[in-house]
């Protein structure tokens, strides 16, 4: 009886493998093609009620852009900070973010396929930092000493706060650093859960609205954290001449914000939950004038990378050096002369 199974347990086996091949790798999102001849659909994080993707996703920019390379673009609705962004990546349902030097360094200490494709120079550094409860206590960095700080861990909260102890000659041993994303640690610090919050961006400037108390902002303790493009590795090995268009048409549209910062805000909701209005809509509109275009890494841009690479590894947030080599990518070198003269116009 044995013997006349065993074969046709092999047989079936056999006959089940392509099958179930193929329903994993639909599952990780590994039967997406992105190879040149074919469709490629450019998963790119939503952006919100404001900034040049706003715009690109109200107006189709992209899509009309990428339509002669046989590409269009999909927006993926995802969580604040690039740190939580790290799983869909890995599994294909993200292929293009803005970012920062600090959680680029933790994907990669990782070995998430991701690589920096653009920098763009520093603005906007008053937007992040660390803010304080209004009972803890907390007036200034030294006074972290013995308190608890949320922080989105191996991403930009961990670096400002490393930074900015190290600056006021804090032992970062004497600080608590709780490892929360964004919209946790949005929680805990309303709910006092924490004492303060080292954040960035939108929930860093609700959470000052609400309250919170600024002991140091980027700009105080001379981040170097810079803002980034970042695309999956596969992107750019296999369609580059679709990320230099994206880049491209973003150049495009961020030189636009910098001339008209009133036409970047409240793209889509002009009130409501997601609207800016008073002192804040001001303030966003002096930081989109601010705004400076992605361009492709230059040589200066590896010392600010490696502030970041350095302030990590020394406390043990990652457990190997990570070097420009690792983290740049060299768009450059995949492109026509045609494809490069375009993306380095005006840059």
């Amino acid at each position: 009886m044995f013997r006349t199974r065993r074969p046709y347990r092999r047989r079936l086996a056999l006959a089940l493998a392509p099958l179930v091949a193929l329903v994993a790798a639909c599952g990780s999102g590994a039967a997406t093609d992105t190879g040149p001849g074919t469709e490629l659909v450019l998963k790119v994080a939503d952006p919100g009620n404001a900034g040049p993707l706003a715009v690109a996703k109200r107006d189709g920019t992209f899509d009309k852009a990428l339509a002669p390379l046989g590409a269009k673009v999909e927006w993926v609705t995802t969580t604040p900070g690039f740190s939580s962004m790290l799983k869909l990546f890995n599994t294909r349902q993200l292929d293009v973010s803005g970012a920062a030097f600090s959680p680029v360094v933790g994907a990669l200490s990782k070995d998430v396929a991701v690589r920096i494709a653009a920098v763009q120079d520093p603005a906007g550094k008053d937007q992040s930092g660390i803010i304080a409860t209004k009972t803890s206590g907390i007036h200034s960095v030294a006074d972290l000493a013995g308190k608890r700080v949320a922080v989105n861990p191996a991403g930009k909260g961990e670096y400002i706060l490393l930074k900015a102890l190290a600056r006021a000659g804090v032992p970062a041993g004497e600080v608590t650093r709780v490892p929360l994303q964004q919209k946790d640690a949005a929680s805990a610090f309303a709910t006092g859960k924490v004492d303060a919050w080292a954040s960035f961006l939108v929930p860093y400037q609700e959470a000052k609205a609400n309250g919170g108390v600024e002991i140091a902002s980027e700009q105080s303790i001379g981040s170097k954290d810079n803002t980034v493009v970042v695309f999956r590795t596969e992107i750019l090995d296999q369609r580059p001449e679709v990320a230099a268009k994206y880049l491209e048409v973003l150049q495009g549209l961020t030189d636009r914000q910098h001339d008209d910062p009133a036409a970047f805000e409240n793209v889509f909701e002009q009130t409501g939950p997601r609207a800016l209005s008073g002192a804040r809509l001001a303030d966003a509109l002096r930081v989109d004038a601010e705004a400076t275009a992605p361009r492709l890494p230059r040589e200066s841009d590896a010392a600010d990378l490696a502030d970041v690479v350095n302030l990590f590894a020394g406390n043990g947030v990652i457990s190997r050096t990570i070097t420009a080599a690792d983290i740049f990518y060299d768009l450059k070198a995949k492109l026509s002369p045609d494809q490069l003269a375009a993306l380095q116009k005006g840059r």
